[in-house]
């Protein structure tokens, strides 16, 4: 049986390519149909920021005529400039169980990567570190949190059988309010609030534009060491603060927050609502069910995912991490959160992976990236 892969030229190629994924979780209770409009928005070369210094190409695999796979190719001269290699990405994979077809999408983007200049390939990114990424593999019982990946366990041994080896796991911890807003902790988070002067100051949306600039560079300087770490462009940080304004609306602003030592801004917290417990009760992935759903649900939400929880690397091992879950956890209970999830932490992020267990954190799901040579 014959598999041919073709590359995504046109308008209703790219649709018949983002609407595809929707054929491998037909039947799966806790896949989360994403927003046809944000796909769209995703993978629009001409608009989104990404693709000021990146290139992707989008391919369909076909098995005897019917679409059965799909995958993309990305090179991210950014990356490659600061990590000083020639690294290519894969991502937005989707396939059939059939290895035959996989092996033809894997084929297919290393080939286009290898045109490029690229030694070797790293995924799935989608289409960077900045976004979501990994492939989900401890964890099946649950719906994915907003922003996160989520896939069928067979993608490792399509991975697998065709030389990928793991490079990285990203871990994901279940936190209960209940069990880290301890007396414990609260005292804790106070003597250091007292000792060096900290504040905690909410993001004023009205001057975004000022802010912006504050909360770049706190990202950048608080996440430029962690490996694949590529920083943000102007114009990428601005398209995602605007997005991350739309998903907070007026209802979850406090969620974000900067801490400050004597008026400076030394850290950056984060948190979503979980949009997922909603958006799974939109199987179209239309937005205008999305929006009634936000509109009208949101009492249903009792997740919310810790996205970004950063501290510049000279006030690190004070204990300013402590005082940002409290605030954290803190506000999100206050919006009616049960359960929040700090998510994506490196395998090997000593100090975040031991913060997560300090606040009585469940390590409940794994994700991984593979690698291999071209």
């Amino acid at each position: 049986m014959a598999v041919t892969i073709r590359e995504v030229r046109t308008k209703a190629e790219k649709k018949e390519f983002i609407k595809l994924q929707w054929k491998f979780y037909k039947n799966d209770p806790n896949w989360v149909p994403p927003l046809m409009m944000d796909r769209e928005k995703i993978l629009d070369t001409e608009k989104n920021p990404f693709y000021q210094h990146a290139e992707i190409a989008m391919l369909i695999a076909d098995k005897d005529g019917v679409p059965s796979g799909r995958i993309a190719a990305i090179t991210n001269e950014e990356h490659n400039k600061v990590h000083n290699d020639k690294l290519g990405f894969f991502g937005f994979f989707e396939c059939e169980n059939d290895q035959e077809v996989a092996n033809a999408l894997f084929a297919a983007a290393e080939e286009w990567l290898k045109t490029k200049g690229m030694t070797e390939v790293r995924g799935p990114l989608n289409p960077s570190v900045n976004d979501d990424l990994g492939m989900l593999l401890e964890g099946y019982d649950d719906p994915p949190r907003i922003l996160m990946p989520y896939n069928p366990p067979y993608y490792h041994d399509l991975c697998e059988g065709y030389g990928f080896a793991k490079v990285k796991d990203l871990y994901a911890y279940k936190l209960t309010p209940a069990k880290v807003l301890t007396d414990r902790l609260n005292r804790g988070q106070q003597l250091v609030r007292e000792r060096y002067g900290l504040t905690v100051r909410t993001v004023d949306f009205k001057n975004l534009d000022k802010e912006i600039e504050i909360l770049r560079d706190l990202y950048n300087r608080s996440w430029e060491a962690n490996w694949g770490s590529v920083a943000m462009t102007d114009d990428e940080f601005k398209g995602l603060a605007t997005d991350m304004k739309q998903v907070l609306g007026s209802k979850y602003r406090d969620y974000a927050f900067f801490v400050e030592i004597n008026g400076e801004p030394v850290g950056f917290a984060l948190s979503l609502p979980d949009l997922n417990q909603l958006f799974i009760d939109n199987p179209s992935g239309g937005i205008l069910k999305a929006l009634w759903l936000m509109l009208t649900q949101t009492k249903k939400i009792t997740w919310s995912r810790i996205i970004a929880l950063g501290v510049v690397p000279e006030q690190r091992g004070k204990g300013i991490d402590t005082v940002m879950y409290y605030e954290t956890l803190t506000r999100c209970v206050n919006r009616g959160v049960i359960h929040g999830e700090a998510s994506w932490v490196l395998e090997d992020n000593t100090m975040m992976n031991r913060g997560a267990e300090l606040m009585n954190g469940e390590l409940y799901k794994k994700y991984r990236l593979y690698q291999k040579f071209l």
